[in-house]
């Protein structure tokens, strides 16, 4: 599950931020929101950028607790965490710099937030979420028009999907095939799994605990897919033309990027001499951002086009062992991508790509 809201906490001046460091035509930036930890696990995540510049995302403080966070394009940062938020993340942003997410209480209950952009919180509950640790309300995703997609857990376990309109609104769905046993169910997709028309996308595990694609029209109609070869379905998002990407598994264990075209057509992808490749935001011309993994276990970045042409990259100063790296979440319509990176010592820091 997810995690995070509460009131402004404070807003802080230019966060330990690096001077933008240059890699071909293509400069990083590099910053940390006071307050992170500094041990392995903890740091800053910068997960989700929007087209102004602004990005979003968590902080891991030294006692090991999860912050909102939110930097303007001048590297200001805007610390958050919801009234009674035992542990906050961010989810999504829209152009309007409206922020989802989570927050868990004291018993481990998970519930959505909607922070407006003047820092005002408001929390939702999905009637028929449980109240057991591990189980209520994600909002993952916000569109232009404030509809907010995400999940719930009931009592049981299961995971459901929902959409919540600005005024508040709530439409319930599940996808054909989703399990109805614990641990199973219907998951939107997070940052950019909902559209301005109001399709969605995500993942849906079914009676066998196998995970499988969806896409709900705005009318409320499901395609279910798996590209072909996957025994395991990852839905990252879609874009304004309804093209699904995401991630799969093949019967070796190995991770494949996919993209699903409007009438179906499923292309997978690699990223040449990975291991394993992951994509995990695309914008509204078609280009993705993800991560990829060498032979060494490292992770890297990258840029893939409409063409299928790649650029790839790493952040100066991010780990070269396993499990460390670059990890590329999020890009918008100008191609700038925010993420994390690892350095050697497991520590998470934000990055801005352009």
């Amino acid at each position: 599950m997810k995690t995070r809201i509460s009131i402004l906490i404070s807003v802080c001046c230019l966060a330990v931020t690096v001077w933008p460091q240059p890699q071909g035509k293509h400069k990083i930036t590099k910053f940390n929101v006071p307050g992170a930890g500094t041990a392995s696990g903890q740091g800053t995540v910068g997960a989700g950028i929007v087209d102004d510049g602004s990005v979003m995302g968590w902080y891991i403080s030294s006692n090991g607790v999860y912050h909102g966070f939110l930097r303007n394009p001048a590297g200001k940062i805007a610390k958050f965490d919801p009234k009674g938020s035992q542990g906050t993340h961010a989810f999504g942003m829209n152009s309007a710099l409206a922020i989802t997410g989570y927050y868990l209480d004291t018993a481990g209950r998970a519930h959505g937030f909607l922070r407006s952009p003047k820092g005002r919180f408001t929390r939702i509950d999905v009637p028929g979420a449980g109240k057991g640790s591990g189980q209520g309300t994600v909002a993952d995703s916000i569109n232009v028009k404030g509809e907010i997609a995400g999940y719930y857990v009931d009592p049981k376990g299961v995971s459901h999907g929902f959409l919540r309109t600005q005024g508040g609104k709530l439409t319930t769905f599940d996808a054909p095939g989703a399990g109805k046993g614990s641990g199973q169910g219907t998951s939107p997709a997070g940052f950019d799994g909902l559209t301005d028309a109001g399709a969605i996308a995500g993942s849906s595990t079914d009676s066998n605990g196998v995970p499988h694609g969806f896409l709900r029209t705005p009318a409320g109609k499901f395609a279910t897919f798996d590209p072909r070869g996957s025994v395991n379905t990852f839905v990252s998002g879609l874009n304004s033309k309804e093209t699904v990407m995401g991630s799969y598994v093949d019967s070796n264990g190995a991770f494949h990027g996919f993209l699903r075209k409007v009438g179906g057509a499923i292309i997978s992808f690699d990223v040449p001499n990975s291991i394993g490749t992951g994509g995990n935001n695309i914008n509204a011309g078609g280009t993705i951002a993800g991560d990829y993994v060498d032979s060494n276990g490292v992770f890297h970045g990258f840029s893939r086009d409409p063409n299928g042409k790649y650029t790839k990259f790493s952040v100066p100063g991010a780990g070269t062992g396993s499990g460390q790296g670059t990890l590329p979440y999020s890009n918008n319509s100008t191609g700038a991508i925010a993420g994390p990176y690892v350095d050697a010592n497991g520590v998470n820091h934000g990055f801005v790509w352009q």
